[in-house]
C-alpha cells in the first residue's frame, strides 16, 4: 500500500520501521520541523525526521497544512492512506480527505478515554487500571472518529510513562500493520458518547509534589510525570525531581522522611523513592543519589505551598 507517514517523536519511530518491514511504500513522511535544541541551540531534526533520511526516505516538515501549497503538495502524492501517530499538526479536512483511504490515527488510550495530548500521562496520573491503543478513522473532531482495531494491557503498579509510552508504541507499531492488512474487513466502531474524557496537555506547573495529598495520589503523580517534565519538590533550597516511587508503608507529618529508603510521609500513608535528580545533573537511583545528596530521617521536604 502507499502510505504517507505523519509522525514527530521517538513513540512514532517503531510504527514508521513496522510500517516499512512489512512492504509498504511510503510515498514521504511529514513530520514537525527541526527545533533549536541543546547547549549550542542548533536546529535539530526530530527522531522521525532523522530515522526517515536513514531509511532514505522523502521527508518533508511544513509549518502549517492550511495553506493551498501544502495541500496541493500532499494531494499529488496521491496516497493510499495516511498513517498519523503523534504529529503535532491538526489537519485540516483538504488533508483528511485526500488519500483514496483517509487517514488512521494510532491513539495510545481506549477512546473514548483519554482524547487529546497526554493520554499515557493521564492514565497513570489517574490510576487507571488499563489503557491501550486504538486505529482510529480520523475526521474533524479532536480523536472522535471511529475505531477499527484497539488492544487492552494492564498499567503496571510502578510503571512510568516513559516505560508505558514504549510498550504502546510497539503495540501501535503491531496494529497498524494488522489494520492495513485486513481493512477491508474491518469496520468501524462509533464512538460512544459516554466515558469521553480529555487528556490536556501537561503544564509544568503541576509538577510540584505536594506532601499533603494521600501517597496514591503523590505515586501517579511522579510516577505520570516521568520523565518530563518530572514532578519535583525542593530540598534544602535545591529543586529535586523525583522520577519514580512506589507506595510504602509509613506515617508521619507530611513531607517527613522516614528511614533510610527514601519513605516519605503523605497526607495519608507514604511513598518510596527510587530515582531522583538534582538540578543540572543526571537522573540516579536511589542508592547512588543519596551517597551525593543527603536526606536522612527526619528531614521535612517542602510541600506545594511553602514554595509558591
Amino acid at each position: 500500500m502507499r502510505v504517507i507517514f505523519m509522525g514527530t517523536p521517538e513513540f512514532s519511530v517503531p510504527v514508521l520501521d513496522a510500517l516499512v518491514q512489512a512492504g509498504h511504500e511510503i510515498a514521504a513522511v511529514y513530520c514537525q520541523p527541526p527545533r533549536p535544541a541543546g547547549r549550542g541551540k542548533k536546529d535539530r531534526p526530530t527522531p522521525v525526521h532523522a530515522r526517515a533520511e536513514a531509511l532514505g526516505l522523502e521527508v518533508r516538515h511544513p509549518v502549517s497544512l492550511k495553506t493551498a501549497e501544502a495541500q496541493s503538495e500532499f494531494t499529488a502524492l496521491e496516497a493510499d492512506i495516511a498513517v498519523v501517530v503523534a504529529y503535532g499538526l491538526i489537519l485540516p479536512q483538504a488533508i483528511l480527505d485526500a488519500p483514496k483511504k483517509g487517514c488512521l490515527n494510532i491513539h495510545a488510550s481506549l477512546l473514548p478515554r483519554w482524547r487529546g495530548a497526554a493520554p499515557i500521562h493521564r492514565a497513570i496520573m489517574a490510576g487507571d487500571a488499563e489503557t491501550g491503543v486504538c486505529i482510529m478513522q480520523m475526521e474533524a473532531g479532536l480523536d472522535t472518529g471511529p475505531v477499527l482495531l484497539r488492544k487492552k494491557t494492564a498499567i503496571g503498579a510502578e510503571e512510568v510513562t516513559s516505560e508505558l509510552q514504549d510498550r504502546l508504541s510497539v503495540m501501535g507499531a503491531t496494529l497498524i500493520v494488522e489494520a492495513l492488512e485486513t481493512l477491508p474487513d474491518l469496520r468501524p466502531e462509533p464512538q460512544p458518547d459516554a466515558g469521553v474524557t480529555y487528556a490536556s496537555k501537561i503544564d509544568k506547573a503541576e509538577a510540584q509534589i505536594d506532601w499533603s495529598q494521600p501517597a496514591e495520589e503523590v505515586d501517579r503523580k511522579i510516577r505520570g510525570l516521568s520523565p518530563f517534565p518530572g514532578a519535583w519538590c525542593e530540598v534544602q533550597g535545591q529543586r529535586i525531581k523525583v522520577l519514580a516511587s512506589r507506595l510504602a508503608e509509613g506515617k508521619g507529618p507530611a513531607g517527613t522522611v522516614l528511614d533510610e529508603n527514601l519513605t516519605v510521609a503523605c497526607g495519608k500513608g507514604a511513598v518510596e523513592l527510587l530515582r531522583l535528580q538534582r538540578a543540572g545533573k543526571g537522573a540516579q537511583d536511589r542508592e547512588t543519589f543519596l551517597r551525593g545528596f543527603q536526606m536522612p530521617k527526619g528531614m521535612q521536604l517542602s510541600a506545594a505551598e511553602d514554595t509558591q
